[in-house]
């Protein structure tokens, strides 16, 4: 192979973050508060109309709460973002040689030599000034950048299709055996879930599953034990 038509790729997984974490936090909240929910109700010995409909309640409104909370959260995010990025243009506007030298101080702090920084740093500011500082002096960049809608839409669509399927199981599962299926099927599910996620992470499987079934598992006895001993759900 002749060296200098080669070309080195590598897969990093690090530009899914965004949504990944979003769609990981609202199915696993999905799965988990549902399938807690009706156990906790099944467990207090309701009808199945109601099992149902609290089922269903709780999926409503945990949607609408993972979009409502993600997107106030990452807004203030990409609040804090502009704001930070209206300072450095301010400051590249009435003090540029000062902004020069902070970024060559940066690159010095990596390791370049004095020369070397001041130079690299002279050619990114004549390219992109502020994009530039962005990146190297505040740490932003695409991949990290604060999506809000993208981050609501995520969380209420993985929440909604997480809490399906405890629905589905309570569904179809006999009167008295609600609680086992619902928490079997919820826990695979889960398992299932910390699989996908570890895949598209480039993660850990084992750590992934054992994660996500342990607390999911532990949510689910603890909902169960209130709703046997005292007829409530909490």
């Amino acid at each position: 192979m002749n060296p200098s038509s080669y070309i080195h790729t590598e897969h990093h997984n690090i530009h899914r973050v965004g949504w990944l974490r979003a769609t990981v936090l609202g199915a696993n909240d999905g799965i988990v508060s549902t399938a807690s929910l009706v156990i906790g109700v099944a467990s207090a010995e309701a009808s199945p109309s109601a099992i149902l409909t609290a089922g269903l309640a709780g999926l409503v409104a945990g949607a609408m709460s993972m979009a409502a909370g993600e997107f106030v959260s990452v807004s203030s995010q990409s609040d804090v973002e502009k704001a930070d990025l209206e300072i450095e243009k301010a400051a590249l506007k009435h003090n540029p040689e000062e902004e020069l030298e902070e970024l060559a101080m940066i690159y010095r702090g990596r390791g370049l030599k004095p020369e070397t920084a001041l130079e690299v740093a002279r050619q990114l500011t004549a390219k992109d000034a502020l994009g530039a500082h962005a990146r190297d002096e505040l740490g932003l960049t695409d991949v990290g950048q604060a999506r809000p809608v993208q981050a609501a839409l995520s969380s209420a669509v993985s929440f909604a299709a997480g809490a399906v399927l405890p629905l589905l199981a309570a569904l179809v599962s006999p009167a008295h055996l609600v609680t086992p299926v619902v928490a079997v099927v919820s826990l695979i599910t889960l398992a299932i879930l910390g699989i996908l996620s570890a895949r598209a992470g480039g993660a850990s499987r084992t750590k992934a599953v054992v994660r996500v079934v342990f607390w999911g598992a532990a949510a689910m006895l603890v909902t169960g034990l209130i709703g046997a001993a005292f007829g409530t759900v909490v």
